[in-house]
């Protein structure tokens, strides 16, 4: 397999090369094997992308709603034509299989920009006050130059959440992409640079989190970090934002409950577990712990158990709805601990277990791995693994269902199952989370993402997503005749 060279940077409307060599090898996880070479940015280009940045953002702040819209739609009929290389680029870098590949990761990126430009073309950057004092405006202007963090399990969601409304709100930003898997955001930039985006205006470096990350965190030139990944290096990027108060909004983890009553849907359990075990389990908002209402508990875990051993795994490569790798050799010992620390702390292991599944030697692969009997102390049920492992909890009551999924320092995604309406409303209301999501039935498009507690703050996506990027300007005496 032919070893892609990506080192270069795009920095103020051009590809160019490092200031200073660092390569980095990124890892096929299907294989275990090289497919390319990037380098890791150092702070003089970090410095550059960040002038380039700075230097963009008086012209681009200024275009009009119309001018921007008409850029992000040409990157979107760009992205269209070359969705399959993206899937491509997506399967190879973090292991997700083709079909996932094709159809939920790089068709979140189209899905996005979509929801956004319906978003934009509504939304009143200038406003009335309101009635009571005509002479009064609202305006909604531009943040300033955006410092862009995103992960590696769904890039282009993550990509299209932070830069598409950076640029219809007028911002100029630099993408930090994951180090781990940078191929497709490599890929984005160059239908941005396709599309004719000005220069400055959008500006990539790649590295990792202590170098470019932390450089982008600090910086002084900087007015607003938007991070997606783990709450440990959220904090971090707070504590490091903090010196220059720029804004900072976080995207972060999640342990999300799954409340599955004895009324629920004969599909419930299987459907859940599924649920979990989608891209190998490595999404912030997977419903890691199932909570079942003791009378159909037992049931509950055969069905888990099943949807375990009937989904297979297989290489990123091949067509079909099996599982794919982990994305790197550390996220692979990472969930082997945890798979071994809840059979250590007792809970009862029914499905899956620890080491690759039958058939593997090479390859961060894992086997979709169910536990019953888990209680809500035990490390599985506090601590986020993104991996396939899914945690089954008893519960006996409403009030015992809500009190141990709020009992977690995470507040992302919380689901419902139940066929008793007024149940489900009060739960809604009584859930601790950014969202919830019930009955199977997914959040509609433009709906914002996003969690509270150790999950984060500020939203993704639609309206929401627009308004992280801008300020709120006050302003009185204003003439209609003049504007």
């Amino acid at each position: 397999m032919k070893i892609l060279d990506k080192r270069q940077f795009y920095i103020n409307g051009r590809w160019v090369d490092p200031v200073k060599a660092d390569d980095l090898e990124v890892i096929n996880p299907s294989n275990e094997q090289v497919c390319a070479v990037i380098s890791l940015g150092d702070q003089a280009d970090t410095d550059a992308a960040v002038a380039a940045a700075n230097a963009a953002f008086p012209d681009w702040s200024s275009t009009s709603k119309d001018k921007r819209i008409a850029l992000v739609e040409k990157i979107l009929a760009i992205y269209s034509e070359r969705v399959d290389e993206m899937a491509h680029a997506i399967s190879t870098e973090m292991g997700a299989p083709i079909d996932l590949a094709s159809t939920a990761q790089a068709g979140s990126g189209m899905s996005h920009i979509r929801n956004f430009l319906d978003a934009a073309k509504s939304f009143e950057f200038e406003r009335k006050l309101g009635d009571h004092a005509p002479n009064d405006r609202i305006i909604y202007e531009p943040v300033g130059v955006c410092g862009l963090i995103t992960p590696w399990n769904w890039p282009m969601n993550q990509v299209t959440l932070k830069v598409i409304p950076a640029l219809l709100t007028g911002c100029t930003m630099v993408l930090k992409p994951s180090e781990i898997a940078p191929l497709s955001s490599m890929l984005f930039t160059e239908f941005v640079d396709q599309a004719g985006v000005p220069a400055g205006v959008f500006n990539l470096v790649n590295g990792d989190g202590l170098g470019v990350g932390t450089q982008l965190s600090l910086h002084p030139d900087v007015d607003m970090i938007s991070f997606t990944g783990s709450t440990r290096a959220g904090i971090a990027i707070s504590k490091n934002a903090a010196d220059t108060l720029k804004r900072v909004h976080l995207e972060l983890g999640g342990k999300g409950a799954n409340i599955i009553f004895a009324d629920a849907d004969e599909n419930a359990v299987r459907r859940g577990a599924l649920h979990c075990f989608n891209n190998t389990g490595q999404s912030c908002n997977a419903p890691t712990r199932m909570l079942v209402q003791r009378e159909i508990y037992e049931q509950a875990v055969e069905q888990a158990k099943l949807a375990a051993e009937n989904s297979s795994v297989g290489p990123a490569s091949e067509y079909g709805r099996h599982i794919g790798p982990l994305v790197s050799e550390m996220q692979f010992n990472k969930v082997q601990d945890l798979i071994q620390k809840g059979i250590d702390e007792g809970a009862r292991l029914v499905a899956g277990g620890t080491g690759r599944p039958d058939g593997f030697d090479q390859g961060y692969y894992v086997k979709p791995t169910v536990f019953a009997d888990v209680n809500n102390g035990m490390t599985i049920a506090r601590e986020e693994i993104f991996g396939p492992v899914l945690s089954i909890i008893p519960f006996e009551t409403e009030a015992d269902a809500v009190r141990i999924a709020n009992d977690s320092v995470y507040g992302l995604t919380n689901y419902v199952q139940s066929k008793d309406d007024a149940r489900r409303t009060r739960l809604a209301r009584k859930l601790r989370s950014g969202m919830v999501e019930m009955n199977g039935q997914s959040r509609g498009a433009g709906s914002p993402f996003g969690g509270m507690k150790a999950s984060g703050n500020g939203r993704e996506g639609g309206v929401w997503g627009l308004e992280e990027f801008l300020e709120v300007k006050a302003v009185s005496g204003w003439a209609e005749e003049a504007a």
